[in-house]
Order: C-alpha cells, then sequence, then structure tokens
C-alpha cells in the first residue's frame, strides 16, 4: 500500500490536466474545481441543521477511494471544450485514463506533471540561454505554492519514492479501478480490444499466441475477474484523514460514526497494510459513546501505549485525564477523582497549563454534581471553594488567552449565582461579558451553553415565552455548530414548557423528531428515554392512569442515581410525591418531602429546589386539612423566591399564604394578594399553577360571599366572581387533562349553582362531572 499515492489521486491528477489544457469548458469550470478542491483542501463543512450532513465527507472520501463512478456523476453533464464535438467530459476523462496503458506509461504520466506546473526564475533563467520561448499569457500554469500545485509536487514526490513492487502494486489497483469503465469505453471508442487496458499484453499477443492469457493470469492474478480477496486500493494519508475527521467529529458534537460509515471505514482499515495508532483512540471514542465501558477502558490502555512507547511522560497528563473522564461517566466516582488529581500534579510538573486549567475546571464542575464526593477534598483545600476555583481559573484563562475556559468559568459564575440565588444583575453580567468574548472570538460551539443559562434565566424569571424563544432560536441557529447534548437539553427543555400547557402529543412528537443516530449514543438516549418517560408520566397522572403512572415510576426511580442531572432526578421525585398524593398516601409522600429536604440542605443544591420542596410542603399540609400549619413555609418559599426573583416559585407562594388567609377567614386580603399575582402569573405559561391561583381566588370570592347578607347583590357579585374564577380554573385544568381537578372544579361550580337556587345548573353540572368520571374510565381502559 502507497503512504499517499492511490487510483482516485491519478484521476484527480487526469482532472487538473484537463483543466490546464482547457478541455473543460467556461460554463463547467466551477463544478470541476469545486470537485477536485472538495477531495484535496480540508475545509470546514458548510453549516447545515441536518445531522447527516455532517458526515458527508467522510462519505465523499470513501466514496471516490472505491469507485470512480464519482467522477462521473461531476463530468457526464458536461460536454468537452475541445477534441470530437458532441463528446462529453467524462469521456475526454476515460481517453486519458485509458491512455496510461502500462506501467511504463505510469512512468511517463507523472513525469508529464511538471508540465502543469510554473517554472521556477532558475529554470526560466535556464529556458532563456537554451533558447526556449517563455510560455504565452493564455497557457493555464499552476502555482507551485498552491493548493494544485502543491498536489501535484507531492504526487510526484511520492511516485519518485516508491518502491518497484509498491509501483506495481499501484498500477494493478489503477487497472482494477479503471475497469469498471471498460464497457463505455468500447462503445465510444471502436479501436479498444480485450487487453487494450495493457499495451505490453496487446502487442505481444502476436507473438505470443494464446500464451499471453497465461502471461496476464501470472501477472494480475484473478483481480480482472472481480476477486472477492482482493483489497480496496487505500492509501495510508486516507486513513489519516478518515480518522482526524471522525475524531474531530465526534468530540465536536458528542456523536457515533453513522453505521454506514463505520463499516465502510472499517473495509478500507482491513485492507490498510499499516493500522493508525489513532484508529485505537477512534475505537475508543465509539466505545465510550455505545456505554460498553470495558472496551472502551481497553481500547484506551491500546492507544496511550502505542503512542507513549517511543516519548516521555510530555503527554502521560492526557492519558490521565481521558481515563478520569471515562470513569466518571461509568460512575467510578473515586476513581475518576484519583485520576484528575494525578493528571493536575502531571500537569503542573510538565508545565502544561492547557492540561491544568482544563483539569482544574472539570473537577469543579464534578464538584457541583457530586459534593458527597470531594466533600473530603474541600475540606483538605484541594480544590478550595466553588468561588474561589472560579477566580482562579477566570485569571489564568486571560493571562494565557484561553477563550474557551474564560468564556466558560464566566458562564459557570452566572450559573452558580443563579443556583445560590444571588444577584440576577451580576450573572446577567457574566453572560454578557461570556457573550463578548464567543462573539469576538467566533467560538460558535459554545453558544449551546451560552444559550443553555439564558433559557434557565428567563425562566427563573418568569417569562415563559423568552425561554421559549431562546430554545427555538438555538435549534434553529446554532444547533448545527454545538454538541448533541446541547440540542438535546433545548429540545427537552421546548418539551417541557408544551407539556406544562397540556400539549403532550407535541411534546412527545419534539422528541420523537431528533437524530436517530445521534440517540445512538449511550448518554444521550438514556437522557432522552428519561425524558421521554417523564412526559408521559405526567400524562398519565394528569389522566389519572395511576397504574400506567406507577410502572413509568418504577422504570425512573430505579436509574435516578444514575442520572447526572440533579434537575432531572428532582422533577422524578416531584411527580413521585404527586403520585403518593393521588394514592392518598400524604404519609408517605410527607416523609418523601421531608428527606429531600435534608438531602438539599446537606448537599447544598440549587436554590430553585429547595423551594418548590417548601411550597410541596405547604401543599400538603392543606391536603391534610390543615393549610393554617403551612403559613411559616409558605411565608419562608415566599421570602426567597423573592430575594432569589425565583418568579415561577414567588406566584405559587403567594397562592398558598392566600389560601391559608382565607382559612383562617381572611377573605378580602386573599382576594387583594391573588388579583395582585395572577396576571404575572400567566407569563410563566404554567397552566397547573395558574388553575391552582384560580381555584383559590374562587375559594376567597365564595367566603367573601357568605359574609354578605342573603340575596344582596353583593352576595350574588361575589358568587359570580366565583364562578368565573372556578370557569378559569376549570379550563386551564381541562388543558392540561387533570381529569381530578377538572372534577373538583365543576363540584364546585354544581355547589355554588345549588347555593344560589338554580337547580337545574347544578343538575346539569353534576351531569358532566359525572361525563369526566366515564371518559376517564374509558380513556385508561
Amino acid at each position: 500500500m502507497s503512504r499517499f499515492l492511490n487510483p482516485a489521486k491519478i484521476g484527480l491528477l487526469a482532472l487538473i490536466e484537463l483543466y490546464t489544457n482547457k478541455t473543460v469548458p467556461t460554463a463547467s469550470i466551477v463544478d470541476v474545481l469545486s470537485f477536485i478542491t472538495s477531495h484535496l483542501i480540508d475545509s470546514a463543512p458548510m453549516p447545515s441543521s441536518d445531522p447527516e450532513t455532517r458526515w458527508k465527507r467522510a462519505e465523499a472520501t470513501v466514496s471516490l477511494v472505491i469507485s470512480i463512478a464519482d467522477f462521473e456523476k461531476v463530468l457526464a453533464p458536461h460536454t468537452a471544450a475541445s477534441g470530437m464535438p458532441g463528446r462529453s467530459l467524462w469521456y475526454v476523462f476515460l481517453d486519458r485514463l485509458w491512455k496510461i496503458d502500462s506501467l511504463d506509461a505510469l512512468h511517463e504520466f507523472f513525469e508529464s506533471c511538471s508540465g502543469l506546473l510554473a517554472k521556477t526564475k532558475e529554470e526560466l533563467r535556464q529556458d532563456a540561454l537554451e533558447g526556449i520561448p517563455v510560455p504565452g499569457p493564455e497557457v493555464i500554469l499552476l502555482s507551485r505554492n498552491s493548493p494544485f500545485g502543491a498536489f501535484v509536487r507531492r504526487s510526484q514526490l511520492e511516485f519518485t519514492r516508491l518502491r518497484f513492487h509498491d509501483a506495481f502494486e499501484l498500477w494493478k489497483d489503477f487497472v482494477k479501478y479503471r475497469q469498471t469503465t471498460a464497457a463505455y469505453y468500447r462503445k465510444k471508442t471502436p479501436s479498444f480490444q480485450r487487453l487494450s487496458f495493457d499495451h505490453v499484453l496487446l502487442t505481444g499477443e502476436n507473438e505470443w499466441g494464446s500464451g499471453v492469457e497465461t502471461i496476464a493470469s501470472v501477472t494480475y492474478g484473478d483481480m480482472l475477474r472481480d476477486d472477492p480477496n482482493s483489497t480496496l486500493p487505500v492509501s495510508t494519508d486516507d486513513i489519516e484523514k478518515l480518522l482526524e475527521f471522525q475524531i474531530e467529529h465526534m468530540q465536536k458534537y458528542g456523536n457515533r460514526i453513522p453505521i454506514e460509515i463505520q463499516r465502510q471505514f472499517h473495509d478500507l482499515l482491513n485492507d490498510s497494510f499499516m493500522i493508525p495508532s489513532l484508529s485505537h483512540y477512534l475505537s475508543y471514542l465509539d466505545a465510550w459513546r455505545a456505554g460498553d465501558y470495558s472496551t472502551s477502558f481497553d481500547y484506551l490502555h491500546r492507544y496511550f501505549d502505542y503512542t507513549m512507547q517511543n516519548r516521555d511522560r510530555s503527554f502521560y497528563q492526557y492519558a490521565l485525564m481521558n481515563l478520569a473522564v471515562l470513569q466518571a461517566d461509568f460512575g467510578c466516582y473515586k476513581e475518576a477523582i484519583a485520576a484528575m488529581l494525578e493528571t493536575v500534579s502531571t500537569a503542573r510538573e510538565n508545565r502544561d497549563m492547557t492540561c491544568l486549567n482544563f483539569a482544574l475546571n472539570w473537577l469543579f464542575h464534578f464538584g457541583r454534581a457530586h459534593p458527597e464526593v470531594t466533600k473530603e477534598l474541600e475540606s483538605n483545600s484541594m480544590l478550595g471553594t466553588g468561588k474561589e476555583s472560579l477566580a482562579y481559573l477566570r485569571s489564568r484563562a486571560k493571562e494565557t488567552g484561553m477563550w474557551t475556559l474564560w468564556s466558560s468559568t464566566l458562564i459557570s459564575e452566572a450559573k452558580m449565582g443563579l443556583s445560590n440565588g444571588e444577584s440576577v444583575a451580576l450573572s446577567i453580567e457574566h453572560l454578557v461579558r461570556s457573550s463578548q468574548i464567543l462573539v469576538e472570538r467566533n467560538m460558535r460551539n459554545m453558544l449551546g451553553s451560552q444559550l443553555s443559562i439564558n433559557i434557565a434565566l428567563w425562566d427563573r424569571l418568569g417569562i415563559a415565552y423568552l425561554s421559549m424563544t431562546t430554545c427555538e432560536i438555538f435549534l434553529r441557529c446554532h444547533a448545527h455548530n454545538s454538541t448533541f447534548d446541547d440540542e438535546l437539553k433545548a429540545t427537552s427543555r421546548q418539551s417541557s414548557m408544551l407539556a406544562l400547557k397540556g400539549k403532550y402529543d407535541e411534546a412527545l412528537g419534539l422528541l420523537e423528531g431528533m437524530d436517530a443516530n445521534s440517540l445512538r449514543s449511550w448518554k444521550p438516549s438514556q437522557y432522552w428515554h428519561k425524558f421521554r418517560g417523564i412526559t408521559k408520566l405526567r400524562r398519565d397522572l394528569h389522566r389519572n392512569n395511576l397504574d400506567g403512572a406507577e410502572i413509568l415510576l418504577s422504570q425512573l426511580l430505579q436509574s435516578k442515581n444514575e442520572d447526572l442531572e440533579p434537575d432531572l432526578a428532582f422533577v422524578i421525585d416531584n411527580l413521585h410525591i404527586e403520585c403518593l398524593v393521588r394514592r392518598g398516601n400524604l404519609d408517605q409522600a410527607f416523609i418523601k418531602v421531608e428527606k429531600l429536604v435534608s438531602e438539599l440542605r446537606d448537599e447544598n443544591k440549587d436554590i430553585a429546589l429547595r423551594v418548590r420542596l417548601l411550597l410541596l410542603k405547604a401543599e400538603l399540609l392543606d391536603k391534610c386539612g390543615r393549610p393554617q400549619k403551612g403559613f411559616t413555609v409558605a411565608v419562608r418559599a415566599a421570602n426567597v423566591a423573592w430575594r432569589a426573583r425565583l418568579i415561577p416559585y414567588l406566584w405559587p407562594a403567594i397562592g398558598a399564604i392566600a389560601n391559608i388567609l382565607s382559612s383562617l377567614g381572611e377573605f378580602e386580603p386573599a382576594i387583594r394578594l391573588l388579583n395582585a399575582v395572577l396576571p404575572r402569573s400567566l407569563e410563566c405559561e404554567n397552566a397547573a399553577m395558574t388553575a391552582r391561583l384560580y381555584s383559590y381566588l374562587g375559594d376567597a370570592n365564595m367566603g367573601m360571599a357568605g359574609k354578605m347578607p342573603p340575596k344582596s347583590i353583593k352576595r350574588r357579585e361575589f358568587m359570580t366572581k366565583a364562578v368565573e374564577a372556578i370557569e378559569k380554573a376549570f379550563n386551564h385544568y381541562s388543558s392540561i387533562e387533570d381529569i381530578n381537578k377538572q372534577c373538583e372544579m365543576m363540584a364546585k361550580k354544581a355547589t355554588i349553582m345549588k347555593v344560589s337556587g338554580d337547580n337545574v345548573l347544578a343538575n346539569d353540572y353534576a351531569a358532566a362531572y359525572l361525563a369526566i368520571r366515564r371518559d376517564a374510565a374509558n380513556m385508561n381502559i
């Protein structure tokens, strides 16, 4: 196998020769040159929202190496500018290839390539002394340093370096590569004969007679008869380029290689004389993404054994760093910490600031995700506090010009500020500074992390429309430059917001529409399946399908602790509590809430989760018929939510306080509170929260009606307002298909009508109540 040359590159050289000879018509120049440059220059792929197009370059490289058909696709539609009129450019190209009819002609072809290049000053001076005229301006000559010129010069150099055996193998591969066009060329060329592929055999046929078949068999073997054991004409250069391309894409986008490309590449690799050590790293990445721990561990060791056997310890820290990331992904947290701390020590020893800063950044994020693992390290001051670590990393990144790390630390500071309930303005300042770095340095791959914090920020401020819009902007404009994890999180966030509005089918459709190949990766696939299960679980709970909900819950709770996303684990716990409440197991639900409160207090997790648990506690006390016991809890929740600007939790906290006031008979203050927060709660686009607030408003208005004299105008006015509020609550509960709450609201309306003396409407509402129950039962069946 040649190190650089293969039949496909000979075809590219022939095509470049046709271009310099002005055989390519003006109208076809752009298409032809685009085809050549796409296989010579490693250009960045054009932005595309379709993940499949990311692998087009690898497919094109493999396809060109395997078959000459790619040349036909480009050249067949075009007519040649010279030669016989009406001949296609494809025929002229084949004619040039078939004129290379012996190993000697192949040598002459490479020698003639020198004429395609512009001459040096020394060569021009020598030509002037010999009286050779200078080429005219109409002659197309390639600059020696241009992409085409560099390719021609390297091809010549590599051919002269070939041993005779390797040159002959290249010739045989070229004959086989070209042989598929023999039938077409025979139709167009009457002089074409059976042995025209080799001029030596053709001219010796008269002398050797029937012995020419024996000579051809000895020379070419079964190659001309489609030997199934024959190898593909691939060069080491092609293998290395494909390896680098695949590794770059797997690291950049977090996807696995498509199965078809993987199969074709393995065929090429099996036919390769020498297997580069980088192939072990590619196998490690693929096994890691597939969730195969033992195989990925084996390939990682194999890769660094091969690459470091002739080197010193200068690359040792990268082996440790990869090992730490691998072990953390598979749940071996203590081993991961030990490996990453050794990475820090080795990077310091080797003065590798890039590796050191990455390791410290990883340790910070790992500590935030798993505080129970890094607790001992923090007590020994190995990592320091979170703020100190980020401040150090930010200053080092700024000094060394590591823009990605600088932007990442600013995003982390914004995230930590929001998580701790600190100033929202300061978090926005960090995001703006990070955004400035991303724009100035054109770091498009970091936009996913940046916009994910923006999405969370708008969500916490209770402006769901802007959160949804930011998701849409990212998915439409920036997803093709970001990792699949970022795309998955944004899509899941969109799906979650749709589910909160009761659009379950649309939410599931968004998840189902994601790229199937990207979901072949282990962790994204796990996340996708869990989020899909959460959406179905929420739908089953609202439809009162508790048996189906408990089956989903049992599956989700089994794998909850394996998930690195604390928000996702908390959502599962939240739905578990809701399921227990719907079953009537209030004691177990209360125990679960208390357990979660103690865990979050110990781990110092996101303040929003703690506020949510306080609201759940107040809600459970209300369910138990003791809402007044939750007054302190509700006030604490409102206080913390207001200080941290957690608007989606502030309005439910105010609603809980209003409900407690109603239970104390203070209906008027409760109405004032609810009328103040209801318009703002609509901005959150959370149907369940808004419905609950309207329900509280209906209860407060009925309480005020009870204080008014019988049959008075004020009494009727408050009862009318109560019916309107209950009707709105019913509509919001209907949008999320919450059967129990729909029935509850319908029962309240029937009671109000009965109290007001309208028995007909009361009976109608009672009939509607029974119809809802009946429809729900039929739906569950």
